[in-house]
């Protein structure tokens, strides 16, 4: 019996690579045609030619020389670029994966040539290509988003892209009037009330709701926003999203739930991430995580006057919870991450392309490791996704309303569909793939430096990012806590538990812990 099932096993591995391996040479085909059907359609309907990652890469020095503007230096598998201008940049971390994903038959070709010429017959190495350089380089689509992002072309001349694009949704919720900062729900210790500041410019209402969903909520306090109107809160809790999520993960799940007793005593923030659900949106952005991290800061630290704070985080959350951790050891009390991804990079491994092969590992089974691939490996494709789904989200989310006759809610979908692709695209490389290297750092931080407790959970039946994810943290921080949540898998281990999560949060808050110095 076991030998059959060992065979049936390996047919069925098989059978998953040989259908893997058609379905892929046949997108890798569609995206080189959508690829043009995009550049007509920018040019046609934007006026110009938009940047891609199909083209080549340009190296750094003829970049230099076009622009004057442009630095470059490499670290690991990803590019630090800045362009100095009268508005200067901060350096920004570039995942290669962007601009370096060969097709599979290209991967299958390098394959055959590297078993060829290492047999013994042929085991003389090629001469390198004439008029090869070791020099850096920088993609063009880089460059341009640059430009774009100080809002100056090649001729000197003032030429910001625009947002949102053609393929964008242009709807309000999408879209806010307020482009500085990130949108915010937060939820106040009872007894204070809400002004809630509605993007709409013809409607204003000051209520006292439970949970607030608007642009800006304010609570009662002297000088509320400044280190003073905190006085009232002995600590925060802030609530970090995942990839194509937005607040509502924890506004409709966990913040219900969250007790009286702990109310008292805390604020409770939840973020829309950059580019997601009610943020800003900003087509030159390359949504790195110096990006993301920033506009948490100005967004709720800054103007919330947080002093002392817990992190939740789910996801590629827990990322920026750990640069935020790491940026401010003395204030932060304690972490809970739930599925990070966290990929230890075995040695000889270039971190960013080895992330990127094991997020997406371009397999048609499972279909959640299916989706990863057609979004991690297809930029055009990804694209044309999001036109079908999030362009046109308010259709599919009252179709959704209207076939379960608005008995089912749907914060879930609105976390989906709210996002553009050029912050999807770009969040999903700068930050998963590219951090490769520097969760390793955040963590050896966090372990030797901060005091506070670190708890991680797991589904077991996560199929995304397995549970060796949060093991492989345990590792590296010995202290964390890490919890496998039988039968629950990347989204179930918040959604469905929310009553026990929000009780095993409350116990992690209370904890008398010394402080961080």
């Amino acid at each position: 019996m076991a030998a059959a099932r060992s065979a049936l096993a390996c047919a069925g591995r098989a059978a998953n690579e040989a259908v893997s391996f058609v379905v892929f040479m046949v997108l890798d085909v569609l995206e080189v045609l959508l690829c043009v059907v995009y550049k007509v359609a920018d040019y046609m309907v934007e006026g110009a030619w938009r940047p891609c990652y199909c083209s080549r890469s340009s190296s750094a020095s003829a970049a230099g020389a076009a622009t004057g503007k442009i630095v470059v230096s490499e670290r690991g598998g990803s590019k630090v670029v800045s362009m100095l201008s009268a508005t200067r940049l901060h350096l920004e971390d570039i995942s290669d994966t962007l601009y370096t994903r060969p097709s599979l038959l290209a991967c299958a070709c390098a394959a055959a040539a590297s078993a060829s010429s290492s047999s013994p017959r042929l085991g003389r190495a090629a001469p390198p290509p004439s008029g090869s350089t070791t020099g850096l380089t920088v993609h063009s689509a880089i460059v341009q988003m640059l430009r774009g992002k100080v809002g100056v072309d090649g001729g000197g001349k003032h030429r910001p892209y625009p947002s949102p694009r053609w393929s964008d949704c242009h709807c309000a919720n999408c879209n806010p009037a307020d482009t500085d900062r990130l949108f915010v729900h937060v939820e106040a210790p009872p007894g204070t009330f809400h002004v809630a500041v509605f993007r709409s410019s013809t409607f204003q209402a000051t209520y006292v709701p439970h949970r607030v969903h608007c642009w800006l909520v304010l609570l009662p306090g002297p000088a509320f926003g400044t280190a003073d109107g905190a006085a009232a809160a002995e600590e925060d809790v802030l609530f970090i999203h995942g990839f194509i999520s937005s607040s509502g993960f924890w506004t409709e799940t966990v913040l219900p739930n969250v007790s009286r007793e702990a109310r008292a005593r805390r604020r409770l923030f939840a973020v829309d991430l950059l580019g997601f659900g009610r943020s800003p949106k900003p087509a030159d952005s390359l949504y790195t995580l110096r990006e993301h991290v920033e506009m948490i800061e100005r967004s709720v630290i800054d103007r919330h006057g947080v002093r002392s704070f817990h992190i939740v985080a789910h996801s590629l959350g827990s990322i920026l919870a750990l640069a935020l951790a790491v940026k401010y050891p003395a204030a932060v009390k304690s972490l809970t991450l739930v599925a990070p991804p966290y990929f230890p990079v075995p040695r000889g491994e270039v971190g960013t392309q080895y992330v990127l092969r094991t997020v997406a590992p371009r397999r048609v089974w499972p279909t959640i490791a299916f989706g990863a691939s057609v979004a991690c490996w297809y930029e055009h494709l990804s694209r044309t996704v999001s036109i079908v789904l999030c362009k046109h989200h308010r259709l599919w989310e009252l179709a959704f309303r209207v076939f379960t006759l608005y008995r089912v809610r749907t914060y879930l979908m609105d976390g989906f569909f709210c996002h553009t692709h050029i912050a999807s695209w770009h969040t999903l490389h700068n930050i998963i793939c590219g951090s490769a290297g520097k969760i390793d750092e955040c963590l050896e931080i966090v372990r030797d430096q901060l005091t506070c407790d670190v708890t991680v959970y797991h589904g077991r039946d996560d199929e995304l990012l397995p549970v060796q994810c949060s093991y492989a943290v345990k590792s590296k921080i010995p202290r964390a806590e890490v919890k496998v949540i039988d039968g629950k898998d990347h989204v179930t281990i918040v959604v469905g538990r929310q009553k026990d999560l929000a009780r095993e949060l409350e116990e992690i808050w209370d904890r008398k812990r010394p402080s961080n110095t």
